[in-house]
């Protein structure tokens, strides 16, 4: 059967999250500046400003110097090993174990992201964000400079949310920077059948001869007659930065602008053909001396740090009066990223631009995934906050954590299952910053998966295994040492799907099958097709597996249920009711069962998750959100994140025990409801072997029949550890009599008093 759902009903979900983002309040701008090839250490605090004090061959990079200065230098942040899969893993939320795009591929340009792939522009825009793309998206395009044409339009950014958009869209197209064409959309999207979003009727390339705006500093009759591709890029986000500067003021709209400048990738010799290219390292006494490569790389990177400037010289005056009074730096996060680590060239060398990490562009280990990160935003990094400007961070962060970063300062929920952890809560300093286990890396010769502080490699010669707090460059590899930790750590890393074939990624399915049906039947599931102009990429059929994106969304009026009659398996499961008719989606798990969500499982409004003596697991976390419900007996393997519904039901067969037993921690929030129900059982009823985190309320439940005297103290919930409080009212229900009962807490368990 064929796929027979459109975008995971995007429509009726983003209703909801609508309702949500125009009540989350002070939803920041974001300005991501992202870089093509810009080592880790080519940047001031990260080697330059040293190299410079000692009287080295250094990279001028002011403004990026200042944006470290004012904000936050992320030391230990990653992205891919080359280009494409970078920008499908930023774009997307997931690794490249994941992600349709694992390879640079010369193909990628007309098949990578698939219209079913929920991207930044489109979670964002569908937030009320304005959006803007400008540079190397690399996906959709032909490779013809002079005659260029689409050739996948459900994988443009106009596909997926970005509204003003120049770009480059074939990667091999981006490996100069002089093209006659460049692709334009200046307009709206729209929706169209089974198309999903795609560009209206303005898109066009643009030609790029005689580009009206030039660099003030490029302003010049020598400039070329066809304009240098990252000037036209950076004007674009500058006209985009002053025009939505005001629109902010006015109306409150927040933007995303994503500058995909190409620089400082290879070919370095076109830089040459603008006039006065070197004049910032003009009279520097080391200049001269340099590779004529090492010199073009540098005049390149300069070059660009000056289009940053000029954009946030635009957030702090947008009009440009001098008046600072509209300024609208404090509200914008600016995030300036490379994507991958430096290739091995002379400006490599003549600079150190990897900071003395091992290996290079291309490769898995450090100096190829190892990136240059820094983060500005003054509203939460400031004098008078816990998040000092200057702030030099070696927590681990990953391209794939931006997509729900983004999501939850908008407030909105992240695409199903993303592989990347939001830095929401680290950034403000509220809320609960959710941890992950580990992070995953591929390339075409080899894997690696970093779980502090060890880092696995899997290649060709086997596996080698460095611990990157004691030898960040990679000198010693521990393998022999720790054959356990080699085997553990390798067992995740192929549970990733990083050694599957090119090509292969997760793919979308929702539950069609009528009310009663086992999730184990194939017919119950929608098939997934990818295929463009004739060609069919990828098809997947067949009872669930563990690389599918899994939905239960309940279209219908009437609740239903369906019945995991086997192990079901998935990377990811959604349960959602039908809002308009109130219908639930239910799922029953009985006794000798397995529900796995690898990554995510989580219970909507509407979901509920009725537990007979299954078991619920997953290597990150269970989400119940408000409306969405869990109940019964069982246990669940991993975190919970619970502000819905948990209601702990004992079995009316007193010789049996009862409870729900979490493995990981249970964190509430302050709309979480959890019922228990209570008699005399010994073990309490909820059993949290982590942090046992208390909020929100508890509701006591007694069996008709149950006979308790005053001052029978009843066990609720044992805990590793105990934090926080439930609300101060207790009421119990169900007996014949009006009861009470008062709580007593301690370190590990909450019990209750009947009175």
């Amino acid at each position: 059967m064929r796929m027979m759902f459109c975008r995971w009903g995007i429509a009726l979900v983003w209703a909801v999250h609508l309702v949500r983002a125009e009540a989350a309040p002070s939803r920041p701008n974001i300005l991501y500046l992202y870089a093509d090839d810009w080592g880790w250490g080519a940047i001031g605090p990260n080697g330059q400003a040293k190299r410079r004090a000692e009287g080295l061959p250094y990279v001028k990079t002011p403004h990026l110097d200042r944006l470290a200065a004012e904000g936050i230098n992320f030391t230990r942040a990653y992205g891919c090993t080359v280009c494409s899969p970078a920008r499908s893993s930023q774009q997307s939320g997931f690794h490249q174990g994941h992600t349709f795009a694992d390879r640079n591929d010369p193909d990628n340009a007309k098949k990578a992201m698939r219209k079913e792939d929920v991207l930044i522009g489109e979670v964002l825009s569908q937030a009320g964000y304005a959006t803007g793309y400008w540079g190397k998206w690399g996906y959709g395009g032909s490779r013809s400079r002079e005659m260029p044409v689409i050739e996948n339009r459900q994988t443009l950014p106009t596909a997926h949310g970005y509204h003003s958009v120049v770009a480059e869209l074939h990667h091999v197209r981006a490996h100069t920077f002089f093209q006659p064409s460049l692709w334009s959309d200046q307009g709206s999207v729209q929706r169209k059948g089974g198309m999903g979003l795609i560009p209206n009727s303005i898109q066009r390339f643009l030609s790029m001869k005689g580009f009206p705006e030039q660099p003030v500093f490029q302003h010049h009759a020598e400039y070329p007659q066809v304009a240098y591709c990252d000037d036209v890029y950076a004007f674009s986000a500058l006209e985009f930065v002053r025009r939505q500067a005001g629109e902010y003021r006015e109306s409150g709209r927040p933007f995303i602008g994503i500058l995909a400048i190409q620089v400082p990738h290879a070919p370095f010799a076109e830089i040459e053909r603008l006039p006065e290219w070197d004049r910032d390292y003009r009279g520097l006494p080391f200049f001269e001396s340099l590779p004529d490569q090492a010199k073009q790389w540098a005049a390149m990177v300069t070059r660009l740090d000056a289009h940053f400037g000029n954009l946030l010289q635009a957030l702090d005056d947008p009009n440009g009066d001098g008046d600072h009074s509209d300024s609208i730096a404090d509200e914008t996060v600016v995030i300036f990223q490379s994507d991958n680590g430096g290739p091995n060239h002379a400006a490599r060398s003549a600079f150190m631009a990897n900071g003395g990490l091992r290996g290079q562009k291309g490769q898995i280990y450090e100096g190829g995934i190892r990136v240059p990160t820094l983060l500005r935003w003054p509203a939460k990094i400031n004098a008078d906050s816990s998040l000092q400007p200057g702030t030099r961070s070696d927590r681990v962060i990953d391209v794939t954590d931006w997509l729900p970063t983004f999501c939850e300062l908008a407030g909105v929920d992240p695409p199903l299952g993303v592989d990347g952890v939001s830095m929401a809560p680290f950034l403000t300093q509220q809320g609960r910053q959710r941890s992950r286990a580990f992070v995953i890396h591929e390339s075409g010769r080899g894997q690696s998966i970093i779980r502090e502080p060890y880092k696995l490699i899997r290649a060709r010669g086997g596996a080698e295994l460095y611990d990157l707090e004691q030898d960040p460059v990679e000198r010693l590899d521990l393998s022999s040492d720790k054959p356990g930790l080699v085997r553990e750590l390798m067992g995740l890393l192929i549970g990733e799907r990083v050694d599957e074939p090119k090509g292969f990624s997760i793919s979308y399915h929702e539950f069609v099958g009528a009310d009663g049906s086992r999730t184990s039947n194939p017919d119950a599931w929608s098939d997934y097709v990818y295929e463009n102009a004739g060609i069919r990429y990828q098809e997947v059929t067949g009872p669930p597996q563990r690389s599918w994106v899994a939905s239960m969304v309940n279209r219908s009026k009437t609740s239903q249920v369906a019945r995991v009659n086997q192990d079901l398996r998935v990377l990811a499961l959604e349960l959602k009711g039908n809002p308009e008719s109130k219908a639930v989606q239910q799922v029953d798990l009985g006794a000798g069962t397995e529900l796995e969500g690898r990554n995510e499982i989580r219970i909507g409004a509407g979901g509920w998750l009725q537990m007979r003596g299954g078991r619920v697991s997953t290597l990150r976390w269970v989400e119940i959100q408000p409306g969405g419900r869990v109940s019964g007996h069982g246990m669940i393997a991993g975190d919970v994140y619970h502000r819905g519904r948990l209601m702990c039901l004992t079995s009316v067969e007193r010789e049996v025990q009862r409870s729900i037993k979490v493995t990981g921690d249970l964190l509430m929030g302050n709309q979480a409801v959890t019922r228990i129900a209570i008699g005399q059982e010994a073990e309490a009823a909820l059993q949290v072997s982590g942090l046992a985190e208390l909020a929100g309320r508890v509701e006591l439940i007694m069996r008709p029949d149950e006979a308790l005297e005053s001052g029978t103290e009843i066990r609720l919930l044992s805990a590793g550890q105990v934090k926080g409080r439930f609300g101060d009212s207790v009421e119990i229900m169900g007996s014949a009599a009006k009861r009470s009962a008062r709580l007593r807490y301690s370190d590990q368990g909450v019990i209750a008093i009947l009175l």
